[in-house]
């Protein structure tokens, strides 16, 4: 039976575990005040800093590169706190090879073919960094960014403003984008992410983030006996670069079908084709309620171990949903073990991948006079 969330918080509280975590005072566990830390110094000599917040009943780290989610810890169903997103407890190995390990992700979150589009007349060759394709804004995206971080509380919430400004022409992209993203907490300990952004010239844009999951634990091992609903009937199946090919493929009698809660090793190894290209499942689902202007429900992800669960409510039209296929055993994650393939999952709010080159998905455009605005909200439970 799972245990009110209220009464879970309140058990922690009573034993002091937030306070604890951040290693300071009542007064930082209680969310009324972030902690800033030095984390670690750049090659450039560029200064990064950890922010710790807590509110709740989670308690977050978050870093000024690439607004990592270095960790993220919530009770279980007898109240015991775990960081259950998968990172790195240093920042050299961030820089040098980090799989976008809970990092912000722009310009444009997945995958542009060829790295190119064209836009009112005009071609634009992008970065490339996944083969021949540009991934994630290309070879040094928001993820390897150092953002601007002005903390905050707002009533009973707390949180951080993120702020980068990307120039015109960098990683190939068109106009002056000025971005804001807000991590919010709140009192209820659920974790709100809304993306701002404003440019000078005609762009694209698509923001998400990319937390990398495991509701046991990191570094705990294999997601796949996690249960995974998405409200999608329809998902965007890629070619052989996982590019989507402009179909809207039903996902009724597929692997693809997560409209009822099912474990995801269940149809992990069917042989589908799609799968079998991907490694696993690495595709964008089109999601019922398309783009709507508040967060509607659209995902939840229950781990019956420890009976955490993560419940998504989106603005957004798709939801890329990542198996962890490309983790090898050569990463050392915070708790000094090993992630090894399907250890932590992504589930990443988005448009849809290659929509500058899809007129018939979602528009990813933004003009000047106009502001990008998306939110995404993660409440968690046990």
């Amino acid at each position: 039976m799972e245990l009110n969330r209220r009464t879970v918080i309140a058990g922690a509280a009573a034993a002091g575990l937030a306070a604890t975590a951040l290693g300071g005072t009542a007064e930082a566990a209680s969310g009324r005040k972030p902690v800033k830390e030095l984390f670690g110094t750049l090659a450039d000599g560029t200064k990064v800093y950890r922010w710790s917040l807590a509110n709740g009943g989670t308690r977050l780290k978050v870093l000024s590169y690439g607004g990592i989610v270095q960790t993220l810890e919530i009770p279980d169903r007898h109240g015991r706190h775990a960081n259950v997103v998968a990172g790195f407890d240093n920042l050299a190995d961030y820089a040098a090879k980090s799989p976008y390990f809970g990092a912000l992700i722009g310009r444009y979150g997945n995958r542009i073919g060829k790295g190119r589009f064209t836009l009112d007349g005009t071609s634009y060759q992008l970065s490339v960094n996944d083969g021949d394709n540009s991934l994630h804004g290309g070879a040094k995206g928001f993820d390897k960014r150092v953002w601007d971080v002005e903390p905050f509380t707002r009533g009973t919430d707390v949180g951080l403003h993120l702020h980068y400004t990307s120039v015109d022409g960098e990683m190939g992209y068109p106009g002056t984008l000025r971005t804001k993203v807000t991590y919010t907490l709140t009192r209820h300990g659920d974790w709100r992410i809304d993306y701002e952004a404003t440019t000078d010239k005609a762009t694209v844009v698509n923001l998400t983030s990319h937390v990398y999951w495991n509701l046991s634990g990191e570094g705990s091992g294999t997601i796949e006996d996690h249960e995974l609903t998405i409200a999608a009937a329809r998902y965007t199946p890629t070619d052989s670069g996982l590019i989507p090919t402009g179909e809207l493929a039903k996902v009724a009698g597929t692997p693809f079908d997560f409209r009822h809660a099912k474990p995801i090793g269940r149809d992990i190894r069917a042989g589908h084709e799609q799968q079998v290209q991907a490694k696993g499942y690495d595709h964008n689902w089109v999601l019922d309620k398309g783009i709507t202007s508040r967060p509607e429900h659209v995902a939840t992800l229950r781990d019956p171990r420890s009976g955490r669960t993560l419940r998504i409510a989106t603005t957004e039209p798709g939801l890329q949903f990542y198996s962890g296929n490309f983790l090898d055993g050569t990463l050392t994650g915070t708790g000094g073990r090993t992630y090894r393939q399907g250890d932590a999952l992504c589930l990443e709010t988005q448009h849809f991948p290659d929509s500058p080159n899809h007129a018939e998905f979602p528009s990813t455009v933004l003009r000047p006079g106009r502001t990008y605005r998306t939110s995404t909200l993660h409440t968690f439970g046990a």
